[in-house]
């Protein structure tokens, strides 16, 4: 055994997550749990090393030689992706790494941490060759488990949110109580620990200046959400809905020594809900206004919680995009989504952010149980009457540790095959069956609302004038790659250009 009490590994995987659009237009975001897991694990006194096989490129086998030689008392899966609905997807990497771990050292102990595995601790402990894995969110967990295998004889089941083997029996603890002192327990990620010149931002953040994608960083200010939309699985690891907030201050000392250490000056707010909270948002806007770094920010927002006076500070601080999650064009359908948002106020809203100088990114969801070819076609109408100059087309997904999970295994709903089935532009994808259309459906419109939104003359002229003729030669560059799906194979591709007029 070495010096090294925990390695935390971030599993790969983009080729089946992504298919061929991980190359190039994807981002590579610093795994945020690996590093405030690893602050933390620090704090309290253990040695820990990161490895991001993702953004190294590191196969399997390269990682399982690394845990071989290093031979720390505790190998950590970290399974959150960058966004909560990404948790899932991601076990695809996670299980060809612990299996290429354990082939190379049979008697590592290896935990798996993550929004799915919270999900479904006991179904993960059972499919996967892990040794543990964790009911919640993870840092004391981990820590109080690398506590129990320091000592000879370690016990188990003392460890709180620890989901292990007795036996044959599968013995599922007592979750760990949440972290509430975040600036104290989690003050950001040890950044030390990542590889930070191989972060790269989204396309389309860096939309007028695509060179500026790196440097790159992702932080949090705020874990949880008090929302409960039916197609989130946010709060899977918290075991409740909530919502922990950073102080201000703790948030911008960690953006001041990114810009001074590795100048970075282009970042995500990893929060699910960032613009939500009025003193937490103005006070971090206040202290970037001061400090005058000349930033590109992207936050989540939702329509109901943007208010016009948050919006010049927003601006000024350097938020430069906002997410905003409309889902859907029908109103019927937003209620069942737990949306209730009227058309023209969504509209209203976008037109003041954009007046503002702050570019949106509409999130658009095709397939919710309500919908109806009808409702969908509504929603592509909603998204080019917007013309926001981006937006993300997702098909439906029960993910687990969401509602609509619980209710489609309730109703024995058709789910994904392969936990790759769950992403977004997997070759697997499977969404739900809507009660009035098919699963098929649901995808090829969503590919086709896709082709639609970003060919049209309309969106592109706007982004000609909005950000210059490079960023449209690379929008219709991006709009080259076609998905292959499987569940459309032999199925002609569905046009909907038809829809341009009604914009």
């Amino acid at each position: 055994m070495s010096d090294l009490d925990l390695l935390l590994i971030n599993p790969g995987g983009r080729e089946q997550i992504y298919q061929e659009l991980g190359e190039e237009l994807t981002a590579v975001e610093p795994p945020m749990w690996c590093g405030i897991i690893a602050n933390n694990a620090r704090i309290h006194g253990l040695s820990v090393q990161i490895i991001d096989s993702e953004a190294e490129r590191w196969g399997p086998q390269t990682v399982a030689a690394a845990v071989a030689e290093l031979k720390p008392r505790l190998v950590g899966l970290i399974v959150f992706g960058h966004q909560p609905s990404a948790s899932t997807q991601q076990m695809v990497g996670a299980r060809i790494a612990a299996e290429a771990i354990k082939a190379a050292a049979p008697e590592q102990r290896m935990i798996i941490v993550g929004g799915h595995v919270a999900a479904l601790p006991e179904r993960t402990l059972q499919e996967e060759v892990v040794d543990f894995a964790c009911n919640g969110e993870g840092p004391v967990t981990i820590r109080e488990l690398v506590a129990q295998l320091k000592g000879e004889t370690p016990d188990f089941a003392a460890v709180p949110g620890l989901v292990w083997r007795d036996g044959e029996t599968i013995r599922n603890n007592l979750g760990a109580p949440l972290i509430q002192d975040l600036d104290t327990e989690l003050p950001g990620s040890a950044w030390d620990l990542l590889p930070m010149e191989k972060y790269r931002a989204h396309n389309w953040q860096c939309f007028g200046d695509l060179a500026k994608r790196v440097p790159y960083a992702s932080i949090y200010t705020t874990l949880g959400c008090p929302y409960k939309c039916s197609f989130c699985c946010i709060n899977a690891p918290f075991g409740k809905n909530g919502y922990r907030m950073r102080s201000p201050e703790n948030v911008v000392a960690e953006i001041d020594h990114l810009v001074k250490t590795y100048n970075v000056r282009t970042y995500k707010i990893v929060d699910e809900m960032f613009v939500l909270n009025e003193r937490h948002v103005m006070a971090v806007c206040d202290l970037l206004i001061e400090r005058n770094y000349g930033l590109n920010i992207w936050a989540y927002a939702r329509v109901d919680t943007v208010k016009p006076h948050f919006l010049d500070k927003l601006k000024r601080a350097g938020f430069q995009w906002l997410a905003l999650g409309i889902e859907s064009g029908s109103k019927h359908v937003r209620d069942g989504a737990r949306k209730a948002l009227k058309d023209n106020d969504i509209v209203n809203i976008v037109r003041m952010i954009q007046q503002a100088g702050i570019n949106v990114i509409g999130n658009f969801i095709f397939g919710l149980p309500d919908d109806t070819e009808a409702s969908m076609r509504a929603t592509l109408e909603l998204a080019q009457e917007l013309n926001c100059e981006f937006s993300n087309f997702y098909s439906a997904m029960a993910y687990p540790g969401s509602p609509l999970y619980a209710m489609a295994v309730e109703k024995g709903w058709a789910l994904p095959e392969s936990w790759s089935g769950y992403s977004q532009h997997s070759f697997d994808c499977r969404p739900l069956d809507t009660e009035h259309v098919g699963a098929d459906t649901v995808l090829a419109f969503r590919d086709a609302a896709f082709d639609a939104y970003f060919t049209s003359p309309r969106y592109l002229d706007m982004v000609t004038q909005r950000f210059g003729w490079d960023t449209r030669k690379h929008i219709e560059q991006m709009t080259k790659h076609k998905l292959k799906r499987k569940l459309l194979e032999g199925r002609a591709p569905l046009r909907i250009d038809a829809l341009e007029s009604a914009a």
